[in-house]
């Protein structure tokens, strides 16, 4: 039974939640798999956090309960998934289980709760991400991962990306970065980064032309999205990647802007 339940659950531990050092350590003093004398939960005199053990981890949830700073999160995992690990980014972290597959002339929509890898997924298709399969402490090489993937349209299309027979753009998740990144006003900005001449027609349907002389670091929260929504959709490439494309924007401002990413297939065809 131990071993038909291995790997079938993720222990997730906030950095930003425990703190060691200001608790009587309840997660390994009320573990039950501790008590049998097993290396389940370790908490070292000079750690920042708790580790728990996967393998050892019975799935009991008596750490949850108990943790004084609810740092602790034990997710059980279908067991179908055991294998499909795409990417970890480190003990006791969230884990990526396979990817969604883009396809030729569609556009692909993700949809879900807050941290359960949307972003991570984007990082990976864009080729901004290394997957390393769940192996953090050994990652394999690109030659092991296409062999992963090996009979499936992900083979393809990370060979593609390997090759540079496909540009990927992507929209970042935090638009409020982008005036740390990005020097200029919007209409300066657009007309360098514009490979289309998509400019004036985007300024229109993204109502960017009452900003077009505006520095880029004065703008609000909306208007920063629909820019950052226009840069991309200005420049000529084979993938468009847009993470989260509605925060800051009204519902007609969110119509318009999945309007413009619709676009984007009928001038690529």
């Amino acid at each position: 039974p131990q071993m038909a339940d291995r790997l079938t659950r993720i222990a997730i531990v906030s950095e930003d939640k425990c703190k060691p050092k200001k608790c009587r350590q309840e997660c390994k003093k009320r573990c039950p798999v501790v008590k049998t004398g097993k290396l389940c939960i370790e908490v070292s005199p000079a750690a920042k956090l708790a580790f728990i053990s996967e393998e050892l981890c019975i799935g009991c949830g008596i750490c949850v309960k108990k943790c004084p700073f609810d740092a602790i999160e034990i997710i059980n995992l279908p067991k179908d998934l055991e294998k499909d690990t795409t990417h970890c980014y480190g003990p006791n972290t969230f884990k990526l289980h396979r990817l969604p597959v883009p396809r030729p002339g569609q556009v692909l929509g993700l949809v879900g709760t807050n941290g359960i890898g949307k972003s991570t997924a984007l990082k990976v298709l864009a080729g901004k991400l290394k997957p390393n399969l769940g192996r953090f402490k050994n990652p394999p090489d690109w030659q092991e991962i296409l062999t992963y993937f090996r009979g499936s349209e992900l083979q393809n299309y990370f060979t593609r990306i390997l090759e540079d027979n496909l540009k990927a753009i992507i929209k970042p998740q935090y638009v409020d970065h982008i005036p740390k990144a990005v020097q200029g006003n919007v209409g300066q900005v657009l007309e360098q980064k514009d490979e289309r001449d998509m400019k004036n027609e985007l300024c229109v349907d993204l109502e960017l032309n009452q900003v077009i002389d505006r520095n880029v670091g004065d703008l609000s929260g909306g208007e920063l999205q629909r820019f950052a929504i226009a840069v991309v959709a200005v420049q000529s490439a084979e993938i468009y990647m847009f993470d989260e494309p509605s925060s800051y924007l009204d519902v007609k401002q969110r119509l318009k802007a999945a309007r413009v990413i619709r676009s984007l297939l009928r001038s690529n065809r």
